[in-house]
């Protein structure tokens, strides 16, 4: 079937919410029938005006209601069509219209005898046939106890709906009383998730370990005929976006088992003992479905170790919470059948008890791709994109060192946006480059208004950093060097090509300091001045000094000593050295940053006509490419093949005009603070 002649499904509406209507319906009637009673108010009067229109025969009737120390008067129907009366009668009157009937005003008083005595000398000068009807009563006034109570009514109502919201409302379990029920969205046969191993790429030692799991609940009989047992768990960690949560879908969806998927802060209520009913519940669920696999995400949040931070005897109720979640794993009650799934960033956070064998039985480290797992997750996002004949997936993959999964399905959406954008019809190797630039760098700024002597700082600093690792042998390989400004504050920026390697030397870490510090000599040499530029080149030359001296041990002076905890204690406000010691670690850095200094100074003074030629090409052109260094200043006098070369076995593309050359390789951003 072609791609246009799919069915097209249309949205779901979603069902309308009748007990929000009710609620909006009565909260109008209510201000409805309060305007209604408050407009209708009648006229009130002084004893002055009442006295004029007894002398003015107008009053028909008098009634007096002693409860509320008031007279209400009706005027007589010819009274009525005098202007005086209906002006006032029909400003006050209610949205109904006007009472012909009566009453009209009302009169205030503040004793009934003294009204009663006055009334009687004014019926005096009144004749027999004239005399006005007086009638005493007491008298409820049932509308505002209505208000009243409608009011309190729908303050019960609505208090009533927010507890179903916030216990997940709605027929049974709905109720305020089964807020301890779990969460967890199930997936079995009917819903079953679409994903399947086949859409994992480039965590091929992981997916066999989960494999694994799905296996045991297939067929167990295999493991269980040679006496092994099933594992109870097993802890997915990694970096953010390596595709912990992908890959627990995927067992989801590989199992053919009941499949539980909730996160760690779906515990987490504000009322006390939610959490550990919801573990239980959870528990309880799943064990009615077993054999089964319950997915965990975030466990950090109530996985923490217990007792950090907490006031002596308090009573914590992620503690609880995780208390219950220990024994449910393995306790006294435990059942077999059911396995639990749990990822996490944070392993270092856990507590003890979480982590040892016979609850998380296994840790499936899930770490960043390498250069064939980065072109197995490119090859997994191209599938939906309609590419281009020149675009290069093993290129792109060595042009995206230390890359997640999750930043190379961004790279491949930011790409075909681009090319949209564009108004292409397919997606090229360009718009490729571009994506990458845009992920590394940000957005291209190409209305920054930058002066003249600005821009020159920045070129001679970056072609500072350029020719300082063009001629030193352990530096990574250049690819790209740009002035123009990206992101929020850089206004250059260089990229390199690392290699994929997990040791260093000393040797390569004081060369790769020594590229570093390439702006900010470059600007001393040139300019007698140095500038807010090389902040981030400073901060990152400072934390690789320390960790030469304090965490790996390069120093002679310090010795072959490691200050580094591994366990992170968050709690450890001591040093784990004196204060000499301390001295002597500053003293030590500050020596190997100096020496760096004047190594770099000194190979760029050496190389100064270089460093000319291509400040003054990047004024011009603003970007430049590893073509363009080795048209300008010779080729490299280190032959080193880089990961590209090696992964491909083929030669090196140095041989591409400047405006085709394509970056190979993640950038170093030398952020510029605006002053």
């Amino acid at each position: 079937m072609a791609e246009n002649d799919k069915k097209i499904v249309p949205p779901k509406i979603p069902k309308s919410n009748y007990q929000t209507w009710i609620i909006i319906g009565l909260v109008a009637a209510v201000f409805i029938l309060s305007k209604v009673v408050n407009t209708g108010d009648l006229v009130q009067i002084e004893s002055s005006r009442f006295e004029d229109m007894v002398q003015s025969r107008d009053i028909k009737k008098l009634v007096l209601i002693k409860n509320e120390e008031v007279v209400e008067i009706t005027l007589k129907p010819e009274a009525l069509q005098n202007a005086k009366y209906k002006q006032e009668i029909e400003r006050t009157s209610s949205p109904l219209g006007t009472n012909a009937n009566g009453p009209h005003y009302k009169l205030k008083i503040g004793s009934i005898d003294k009204f009663l005595d006055k009334y009687e000398e004014l019926k005096k000068n009144i004749p027999r046939e004239q005399q006005i009807d007086l009638s005493v009563e007491d008298r409820v006034d049932y509308t505002n106890t209505i208000l009243n109570f409608g009011l309190l009514f729908l303050l019960i109502f609505g208090f009533w709906m927010l507890m179903r919201r916030m216990t997940g409302g709605g027929g049974p379990g709905g109720q305020i009383f089964n807020i301890g029920k779990s969460k967890a969205a199930l997936f079995d046969a009917e819903n079953k998730v679409k994903i399947t191993f086949a859409d994992v790429a480039g965590l091929e030692e992981a997916k066999e370990e989960v494999k694994e799991i799905v296996d045991f609940l297939k067929t167990p009989q295999k493991f269980t005929k040679l006496g092994g047992k099933i594992p109870k768990g097993a802890l997915l960690v990694g970096p953010p976006g390596t595709g912990k949560t992908l890959l627990a879908k995927a067992v989801a969806g590989e199992a053919g088992v009941p499949f539980f998927s909730l996160s760690g802060s779906d515990f987490v209520e504000m009322f006390v003992g939610v959490g550990a009913a919801r573990v239980r519940d959870l528990f309880k669920q799943a064990k009615e479905k077993a054999p089964c696999i319950v997915f965990i995400d975030e466990i950090d949040a109530i996985g923490r170790s217990r007792g950090r931070g907490q006031m002596p005897g308090s009573n914590d109720e992620r503690e609880n919470t995780l208390n219950s979640l220990l024994v449910e794993m393995d306790g006294f009650a435990t059942d077999s059948g059911v396995i639990i799934l749990a990822a996490t960033n944070r392993p270092d956070v856990l507590d003890s008890a979480l982590m040892r064998p016979g609850r998380f039985d296994r840790q499936i480290s899930i770490d960043k791709p390498d250069i064939a797992g980065r072109e197995h997750i490119f090859k997994v996002h191209l599938k939906p994109i309609k590419l281009s004949k020149n675009v290069d997936v093993k290129k792109l993959a060595a042009q995206t060192p230390g890359f997640a999964g999750a930043e190379i399905a961004n790279v491949c959406n930011e790409a075909a946006l681009i090319a949209a954008r564009r108004d292409k019809q397919e997606v090229d190797m360009q718009d490729f480059q571009d994506a990458i630039d845009r992920v590394i760098g940000g957005l291209e700024k190409k209305t920054k208004i930058i002066s003249p002597e600005e821009k020159k700082i920045v070129a001679y600093h970056e072609a500072g950093h350029a020719v300082a690792g063009w001629f030193l042998e352990h530096a990574d390989p250049l690819v790209k060097v740009s002035i123009v400004p990206r992101g929020v504050a850089a206004l250059g920026y260089a990229q390199y090509l690392p290699k994929e390697q997990f040791l260093y030397q000393t040797e390569q870490l004081t060369d790769e300091m020594c590229m570093t510090f390439g702006g900010r000599a470059a600007e001393e040499i040139i300019f007698d001045k140095i500038s807010t530029g090389a902040l981030s080149d400073l901060e990152r030359i400072t934390k690789m000094a320390y960790s030469m001296v304090t965490v790996y041990g390069m120093n002679k002076a310090i010795g072959n000593m490691s200050f580094y905890d591994s366990k992170q204690n968050d709690y450890a406000f001591n040093k784990p050295y004196s204060e000499a010691t301390s001295e002597r670690i500053d003293q030590e850095v500050k020596k190997i940053i100096d020496q760096a200094y004047e190594r770099t100074k000194q190979l760029l003074i050496e190389h100064r006509e270089h460093l000319e030629i291509i400040a003054k090409e990047l004024l011009e052109k603003e970007i430049l490419f590893q073509s363009d260094l080795e048209r300008l200043i010779g080729k490299r006098p280190f032959a080193h093949q880089t990961t590209y070369e090696k992964f491909t076995n083929g030669s090196a593309d140095t041989a591409k005009p400047a405006e085709t050359a394509q970056p190979e390789a993640q950038k170093e951003a030398e952020e510029t603070p605006k002053v």
